[in-house]
Parts: C-alpha cells; structure tokens; sequence
C-alpha cells in the first residue's frame, strides 16, 4: 500500500535504535524526508549510513538529549517544517517505588515524559500555524497493565496515555491529530539484554533468551519494523480521522490480562 507519505518532513526521537529507527527506515521507505534525533553521535552515524544506501530521501541527524529543553528549542528552531512528529525518546527503568530513587525517577520522567509533552508542546504550536501535522507518542503497555515492580514507567505511561488523548482530542480544532502507540513486548536491543540477564540466571546461559519469549503471543516479542508500520499508518491520511486515542499493538496481551482479571 502506497501511504502517500512521499515527501513529507519527518523528525523521530529515540532514532538511532529499536523502534525509533524502525519507524526512520519505515519512512523513508515510504519517501518522508527524515530528521533523526538521539543522544549518540555514533549511533546516528550507522543508522544514517544504513538508510541512505537503501533510500534517496533527504535526512538529518541531531545528536541531543531531550531531557534538556534547549534541546527542543533547538530542535523547534532547526525542523519547523516537521509535518510528523514521532516521538520515542526514552527508556524507563524498571524497579519498585522502594527501588527508584527520587533521581533516578526524575531522570526518567525528564526524558520520556516532559520530553513528550515539550516536543508536543513547541512541534503542535509549529504545525497549528500551518494547520497541517501529527504527532505520534510511542507509549507502552505497562501504562494499561501497571505494574507494581515497574512502577515509574507505568505511572509514567499513563501520564503520556492521559496526555496524548487530551491533546488528540482538541487537535482537529487546529487541523492536526495525535495518537499514541502502546507496544507490548518488542524484540528490541534493551529487551533482550535483560531477557539474556534473565536466562543466564535460570538456565545459566544467556544464549536461551528465546525460551522465555515462549509464552508471549505467537511465541514470540513483535519487531520493531511491526510498530513503525503502524505508527507510519496513523501518520498518513489512510488514518485521516484518527486522534485523540490509543492504538495497543501487543499480540493481545492487554485483552488476556483483562479476561483473566475480569469476574
């Protein structure tokens, strides 16, 4: 399906890997012109290097952490043209609340959460003038499923969640949509760092990580390239009238967890 993205202007955060660069190769497949932001240079060099040989599509890269909001005034300077904002900077810790430290939290917080809301904030004033964008959050599941041992990402997520449809709600009044993504399990290089963790302890040794995706959905954690093309699907006019909600791509984990709980 051709989604008529072809030359629009895309900025992705978290770009460099896992899902963010998925959804910078899914685009620039699809003919965006693509701005990719993360906090490594060098990481931003490779996926350059890989998209570039496979797509002739203008591309940008701004090694910068969100977490610092002259970040995203830098960024708001530099890409004004943004008509797609995806934004997937981030990466929560898991933990107790007796395990976070006020620090750690706020770290977390500053980068996923009010990274979100302030790309939101300057990239939807930006597109308002013009009437004409989307803004796409890449949330989680652990903000619908929260969890107690991950308690600063799901507190975290269902902030996002809560802001992503008070934002897409009011969006259309401004020719504008934003939506949020919540991946479950994704084969990512963090994901299966831990699971590698994990197997070692169980069955000491990391290389029977696989066992333990056994009991996900279809056997296995969904690819990152599985929630770009969804994200790349909302971006586009095919997704015209949707905003203000939330599309869970988990191989039906959510629904499984509330039919076990339900009485």
């Amino acid at each position: 399906m051709d989604l008529g993205l072809r030359g629009r202007k895309a900025l992705i955060t978290g770009a460099s890997r896992g899902i963010g660069r998925a959804c910078a190769e899914i685009l620039a497949e699809e003919g965006c012109d693509v701005v990719l932001v993360s906090r490594t240079a060098a990481d931003l060099d490779a996926a350059r290097a890989k998209i570039t040989a496979h797509h002739n599509v203008a591309l940008r890269c701004f090694p910068l952490d969100l977490s610092d909001s002259k970040s995203v005034d830098t960024l708001a300077a530099e890409c004004r043209d943004t008509e797609i904002l995806i934004n997937n900077a981030g990466a929560i810790p898991r933990g107790t609340i007796a395990e976070i430290g006020e620090v750690r939290w706020r770290e977390a917080w500053d980068l996923k959460v009010l990274g979100y809301i302030n790309m939101t904030r300057r990239f939807y004033a930006l597109m308002a003038q013009r009437k004409n964008g989307v803004i796409i959050n890449i949330i989680g599941t652990a903000g619908e499923n929260v969890q107690s041992n991950y308690i600063t990402g799901s507190a975290g997520n269902a902030s996002l969640m809560a802001f992503t449809r008070a934002m897409g709600g009011a969006a259309p009044r401004d020719g504008l949509r934003v939506v949020g993504v919540n991946p479950g399990p994704v084969e990512t290089d963090r994901m299966t760092t831990r699971l590698r963790r994990e197997a070692q302890a169980q069955f000491g040794d990391p290389e029977r990580w696989r066992e333990l995706t056994k009991g996900m959905a279809f056997g296995r954690a969904a690819t990152s390239y599985e929630i770009a093309w969804m994200a790349a699907f909302l971006a586009s006019n095919k997704s015209a009238y949707t905003t203000g909600t939330i599309v869970t791509v988990d191989g039906g984990g959510t629904s499984r967890s509330r039919s076990v709980n339900t009485r």
